[in-house]
């Protein structure tokens, strides 16, 4: 097992979860991993290698002195070139938690008097739809090559991207597949559903853009149709689901109130 320098190894563990600090006190021939806030364990094999053949009694030692530390959840998080523990991870209790190109992370809960307190991965999306109305009552619309339903008329839109804010997404949504630029105006309402793509819930934000730019031009991989449609045509159209209509008329209601939902920019003190 290669020494890594401590700094390398606390960088290498997911930082939201943890203190910032490896552990310190951690017996020869035993992965030192990182001590995160709950009293765990996160190894990382891109920081702390280990050969094939080695790996079952550096394994074994570890959780041996981590069961008599009283450690909590131990993490291993396994890139490509560390596959080959993946088997004897499982074959010693691990089981999968999540996974990403090029690694995945697997757990065990150590004790036996109390019930595992193992966070679920993300199991929501998050999407956005962008209602765009013009000064005409217009509203701009696509018909998605891959539609659900042949020919039906939605808003644009598609899911957020790592990092990205929803009011982002949806400027970049607009943007890429009508080529029309928007500024943010107001937040529009939530729609969450369950059993959407990968068995996750869907998160689905609309809010509404002002439009900068009117000229079409549209993403011919993703778009079949896009247009400024008339919004009580809009409202009536056959194509067009209930709930996208009711995004609209919860719109027009907001317009006719004078009422606005703001987003603010906020800086947690400690993430």
């Amino acid at each position: 097992m290669s020494e890594q320098p401590e700094s390398n190894i606390v960088k290498g563990a997911d930082s939201w979860f943890n203190k910032y600090s490896a552990v310190e006190s951690s017996p020869e021939g035993t992965f030192k991993g990182v001590k995160d806030r709950f009293n765990g364990i996160t190894v990382d094999s891109s920081m702390e290698t280990c050969s094939p053949d080695c790996f079952p009694t550096v394994l074994k030692r570890s959780l041996d002195h981590w069961i008599q530390s009283k450690t909590r959840g131990i993490w291993f998080k396994v890139h490509l070139s560390a596959a080959s523990w993946i088997p004897e991870l499982v074959n010693n209790g691990f089981q999968f938690h999540h996974a990403k190109n090029s690694f995945v992370m697997l757990y065990r809960w150590l004790p036996t008097d109390e019930s595992a307190n193992i966070p679920p991965y993300s199991h929501t999306m998050v999407g956005v739809g962008a209602l765009v109305m013009n000064e005409r009552q217009q509203v701009l619309v696509v018909s998605e090559n891959y539609a659900l339903i042949a020919g039906s008329w939605k808003l644009p839109g598609g899911y957020v991207e790592p990092n990205e804010n929803f009011i982002d997404a949806a400027i970049r949504e607009v943007e890429e597949e009508t080529n029309i630029r928007t500024r943010f105006d107001s937040v529009v309402s939530i729609r969450h559903a369950h059993g959407a793509g990968f068995g996750c819930s869907d998160l689905y934000i609309v809010m509404a853009l002002t439009p900068l730019t009117e000229a079409i031009s549209k993403c011919n991989r993703e778009i079949a149709k896009c247009e400024w449609m008339d919004v009580n045509e809009y409202l009536n159209h056959p194509k067009v689901h209930e709930t996208n209509r009711n995004f609209v008329r919860t719109y027009l209601e907001y317009k006719r109130l004078g009422v606005r939902i703001d987003c603010a920019e906020e800086m947690h003190q400690v993430l």
